[in-house]
């Protein structure tokens, strides 16, 4: 990947927390129970058991976050950030439009399967407000500099800057399979009103 402005480069990744979070107020946070706990119809994943699966990456990934911006430089050495190879990678396989292909979840990511889902909606509300507030102190950092140990294989390490676009895009991958989860549910109940 070819450098980018830093600046563009959050801004864009702040945008679509911002708009993860707007859809998880707007749609799920008022949703009923029952809808969220509702397995898929292909036997995936509820909507809410979507939303555990992001919030155990939230619980691993935020405090390393706040902890790398925390040392990291008040002003960056570089107004530009350089994606790794292999943080670009994972980022693609996650991105829902260039990682098409399903993928395994990794067994300390698997959602349990007995949820409170009003609080696994919060949860999630409360990490996407989180996740902005790092993104805007991330503007003082080098996004390059600073390093967090993937969750699945901790001694592989990403630079902070891939780590974000990681889980962003990882957001937004489940976030549009809970959205089909909830499309198919209302389908299926306004086919039986008829």
């Amino acid at each position: 990947m070819k450098p980018v402005n830093q600046e563009q480069f959050l801004n864009q990744l702040e945008n679509k927390v911002e708009t993860h979070l707007e859809e998880a107020i707007r749609v799920f946070q008022n949703t009923r129970e029952e809808t969220l706990l509702h397995p898929a119809a292909n036997g995936g994943w509820s909507i809410a058991q979507c939303l555990d699966h992001l919030n155990s990456y939230g619980h691993y990934y935020l405090p390393y976050i706040q902890k790398g911006l925390n040392q990291s430089p008040t002003q960056p050495l570089t107004s530009t950030f350089k994606s790794s190879w292999l943080g670009n990678y994972f980022t693609r396989l996650m991105d829902p439009t260039t990682g098409t292909k399903k993928q395994k979840a990794a067994k300390i990511h698997l959602p349990a399967p007995d949820l409170d889902a009003h609080l696994v909606v919060a949860t999630f509300i409360q990490q996407q407000e989180t996740l902005l507030t790092y993104l805007k102190k991330a503007q003082q950092a080098d996004l390059n500099k600073v390093k967090i140990p993937v969750s699945i294989l901790k001694w592989i390490k990403l630079n902070i800057g891939d780590v974000l676009q990681f889980l962003i895009a990882h957001n937004e991958r489940h976030l549009l399979q809970a959205k089909r989860n909830l499309v198919e549910i209302t389908t299926a109940v306004t086919a039986e009103k008829v």
